[in-house]
């Protein structure tokens, strides 16, 4: 695509948009430090849903982001304070894969993944992707203890997570879509930030190449310490993200993607 032209979120944002959606909407967007560490996360504003499930519904302030066939809702799900806690207990008692487990296939060689990764998650539960099936560890507190806030500010039930750690500006993720055929469809992805604030950037599966026929621009958010994005259907059908090098981060961070796997039925005797 030559060089990626520098999109802010606002950008993308809906401002001051009534809707329906029981998430409350502003014109706020987020950013991150310029020495590539945590910044201050948005405070949680009270606001009046008629028709929300829960009191942390109703005390998140969430930003609608969209583009085409793009649908995001983002929010600062913990403040400053809890979101240093839950990163510590994460770096502690997170235990990532190793060996085989932390090698991918890409075009039919295999590849060292540049940072670590873990799943945890309910019984008998498994997940492919790039030539790996992943069976998940047993749920462990801190992880339920983040999985039962993000229900809570959504409404969604999970049964899974997917844990990346980056260590620095150096570890990254290449373009991809969260879109394998265990997920339950049409199932929105709730991604979970702690440490250092890091450019998370989808770009259109049409437009993705020098070669593209169609020019959309790439959408550019800046995920910060403690913040929750939902990845809404239909994004990961039509968007490709990643999360690039950034060699001036010298700081680490842990992502958490929460989804809803279908359950495996049992073979047949």
């Amino acid at each position: 695509m030559g060089v990626l032209q520098r999109v802010k979120m606002d950008k993308f944002v809906i401002k001051k948009a009534v809707s329906k959606n029981k998430r409350t909407l502003v014109d706020e967007s987020p950013g991150c430090s310029d020495a590539g560490g945590p910044t201050e996360t948005l405070p949680e504003k009270k606001c009046r849903t008629e028709n929300a499930d829960s009191w942390l519904e109703q005390t998140c302030t969430w930003k609608r982001i969209r583009a085409e066939n793009l649908s995001c809702d983002y929010t600062s799900l913990f403040n400053k304070a809890e979101a240093n806690e839950m990163l510590q207990r994460l770096e502690k008692d997170v235990v990532y894969f190793t060996g085989d487990l932390t090698k991918v296939q890409v075009y039919g060689k295999w590849h060292s993944i540049p940072r670590k990764q873990v799943t945890y998650g309910d019984e008998g539960l498994s997940y492919t992707f790039s030539g790996i099936t992943l069976s998940p560890k047993p749920w462990i507190p801190v992880l339920n203890l983040i999985r039962e806030k993000v229900q809570l500010a959504t409404g969604h039930s999970y049964n899974f997570v997917l844990l990346n750690r980056y260590k620095d500006g150096n570890d990254h993720i290449g373009d991809h879509r969260d879109d394998e055929k265990e997920l339950v469809p049409q199932s929105p992805i709730a991604s979970v930030s702690f440490g250092a604030c890091r450019d998370f950037i989808f770009r259109h599966r049409d437009s993705r190449s020098i070669n593209s026929v169609r020019r959309i621009e790439p959408v550019k958010l800046a995920l910060e310490h403690g913040s929750l994005l939902m990845m809404n259907f239909p994004t990961n059908v039509y968007w490709y993200h990643s999360l690039p090098v950034r060699r001036k981060v010298l700081a680490p961070r842990v992502n958490l993607t929460f989804r809803k796997i279908k359950p495996q039925k049992p073979e047949m005797i």
